[in-house]
């Protein structure tokens, strides 16, 4: 296995190993019509990356919120985007399942941002290969490019 994967976090469905997040449901990461239509399965959507780095964020920050629809608010395109998305980009990580915005309660996206800067290589940091500047959120995403690849709106 890559040296990035913990495999007491893995689940074995149907004969794979498969990355769920501990501090995630899914429907925080995917739209109400992808969960409809594929529930659980919406799982596969999604980088095992990012889901590893969204459980250390978790942990570390403490309540981050990416999408919001379950309980009745307007995030839902915050993480995985479909082409149903207004802002569906065939490039964009969204679209691949690689890249979450999140806000974080108990800090600013700045601080987070300069956190992350400051320290790449730190474990809860080290699968971060890109993050948005000068937005109100935390945008980070697991492409594939020399780290840590800083970009404007």
């Amino acid at each position: 296995m890559i040296g990035y994967m913990d495999k007491d976090k893995y689940i074995n469905k149907d004969g794979n190993n498969m990355y769920i997040a501990k501090h995630f449901i899914i429907e925080e990461l995917v739209d109400p019509e992808t969960y409809r239509t594929r529930g659980d399965k919406a799982w596969e959507l999604l980088d095992e990356r990012m889901l590893i780095t969204l459980d250390k964020l978790r942990e570390r920050y403490g309540s981050i919120t990416v999408n919001s629809w379950k309980w009745g608010g307007d995030r839902k395109w915050s993480g995985l985007r479909t082409p149903a998305s207004p802002w569906y980009s065939t490039y964009s990580q969204h679209s691949h399942g690689k890249a979450a915005d999140c806000i974080i309660k108990n800090y600013t996206a700045e601080e987070v941002r300069q956190d992350i800067l400051a320290d790449p290589d730190h474990d809860d940091f080290k699968l971060i290969n890109s993050i948005e500047l000068d937005v109100g959120w935390l945008h980070f995403d697991v492409r594939n490019c020399n780290r840590i690849k800083a970009f404007k709106p």
